[in-house]
């Protein structure tokens, strides 16, 4: 961040997009690349995601899944086994037809989602139940390239993610373990991105292609827009079927496998800086900040010394205590510009030490999220930041819970459903489950079916768009 270098000059409620774009690029988390759609994770997002990959990898090898890697490209042939697949992906995915001057003899896509590759791979490793259940991850890029407006985290053509691809003997194992993942990854949006969400079931329409369902976690942004924050995909036997996934059972009769995939991706990134950015930049949640806590010296030649005694030993007591720290005792930069820098980046808490705090033996330390501001003694100062940078953690979730709340609109009609979207709301509405209701939603309305809730309740309601009988509740929302 250059001398010159200005906060963030548009407003998140009035120019939302322009916002967003500034944030990421002045809280030095993006760059634009040449490649139109793929852009440059700067460290300040690859340690965000460090934090989450180590977080899910916690999870996932303590639930008994292992990680592996697979190939990059993958034959056309294999992508063409399962045909509903291939048709839901094939507007994007790019080819490679050329290998230096020579011509291939079978394209090669470039990895779009990894079923094909791994489970023509499974095929040859599952002969008996004894090899069930197979429940492998891998951390890896994919390439999805059939979108007009790239958005940097939220629609890339290049993005970094996690999936996994799992087989089982019983179907009942299966389906419990697409919920178990779910659950994961609706703990790694609460607890380290502060990020609540609505946990659900696709619509036929909007599940995963060769997917027998799909659940959910849709985020809900400050614009009034919705967005998938990550998926977990019962695949049946479709694959199975199709790449003659088989084993032989306890009886050693030949049965197909059931499986399912899973993925989160750095599109929570950029949940999370739209979710609890403000006028200034980011904020951070203290569980994913790459620097939770700053301590900006305030000098003065003759106080000089013993500032950075303090600070040093500030500095000290905080990283004992596992917390990431920096100093910034840059010269030829006021205070106040570096505070205007810190505040950009999102750093959680800002701590000033000058003379008169030397002289008390105190730190001045200032939140993030509230600018609250008040003075801490340096004796016990470890345990005082650990506490309040929790707090803002716990608050930053509690302050998305109620916007999400406060943004959720039960309709009836279709009327009713216009007036709550445009109040930049989303919808809960009784619906048929008829694919042309959801299409006509589409067109009158410009929303979508996001999921619905796992646990419905009896009812007797009519759909909000044809008045038929209402089958299950679901949320609708307009989207990225």
């Amino acid at each position: 961040m250059s001398k010159d270098t200005k906060g963030i000059t548009a407003s998140k409620e009035k120019d939302f997009s322009e916002w967003y774009t500034q944030v990421i690029q002045k809280g030095e988390l993006i760059e634009y690349s040449p490649v139109s759609g793929c852009y440059i994770l700067r460290p300040n997002a690859y340690a965000i995601w460090e934090k989450v990959q180590a977080h899910l990898n916690g999870l996932l090898k303590k639930d008994g899944v292992k990680n592996a890697y697979f190939p990059l490209f993958i034959p056309e042939s294999l992508l063409k086994k399962e045909a509903t697949h291939v048709a839901g992906f094939a507007p994007e995915v790019a080819w490679v037809e050329k290998g230096g001057h020579t011509e291939l003899g079978e394209r090669l896509a470039v990895r779009p989602t990894s079923e094909t590759i791994m489970y023509d791979a499974y095929a040859k490793w599952i002969r008996s139940h004894h090899d069930l259940p197979l429940r492998l991850n891998q951390w890896c890029n994919v390439v999805r390239w059939e979108f007009k407006h790239p958005m940097p985290f939220l629609r890339s053509r290049e993005f970094l993610w996690q999936e996994g691809h799992t087989v089982f003997a019983a179907k009942e194992e299966a389906v419990e373990e697409a919920h178990r993942m779910l659950g994961f990854y609706e703990q790694t949006l609460r607890e380290l991105y502060a990020i609540p969400a609505l946990k659900g079931k696709k619509s036929d329409t909007e599940k995963f292609a060769g997917a027998e369902f799909t659940l959910s976690l849709e985020v809900v942004l400050p614009n009034g827009k919705a967005v998938q924050g990550c998926t977990s995909h019962h695949l049946g036997q479709n694959f199975s079927n199709a790449f003659g996934i088989t084993f032989a059972d306890e009886q050693q009769k030949q049965q197909y496998a059931w499986q399912n995939s899973w993925g989160f991706s750095t599109r929570t990134i950029g949940l999370m800086v739209m979710i609890h950015g403000d006028e200034k930049g980011l904020v951070m949640p203290p569980r994913v900040a790459p620097i939770q806590a700053v301590i900006v010296p305030i000098m003065f030649d003759k106080d000089e010394d013993k500032i950075m005694a303090q600070v040093k030993a500030v500095e000290k007591k905080l990283m004992s205590a596992g917390l990431n720290v920096h100093v910034d005792d840059r010269e030829g930069y006021t205070p106040g510009w570096k505070f205007n820098e810190w505040e950009v980046k999102g750093v959680p808490l800002r701590m000033e030490i000058g003379p008169k705090d030397v002289e008390k033996k105190q730190v001045m330390v200032v939140r993030r999220d509230t600018g609250e501001k008040q003075a801490l003694p340096v004796t016990g100062i470890d345990e005082e930041v650990k506490l309040i940078l929790e707090q803002i953690q716990a608050a930053l979730l509690k302050k998305a819970e109620q916007f999400l709340q406060e943004h959720i609109s039960d309709v009836t009609t279709m009327k009713e459903a216009e007036k709550a979207l445009d109040g930049n709301n989303i919808l809960f509405a009784p619906w048929c489950l008829d694919a042309e209701c959801e299409e006509k939603c589409k067109e009158k309305l410009g929303a979508k079916s996001l999921n619905a809730p796992l646990e419905q309740v009896k009812m007797n309601k009519k759909c909000f768009v044809c008045g038929k009988a209402a089958k299950e509740m679901f949320y609708f929302g307009r989207s990225y």
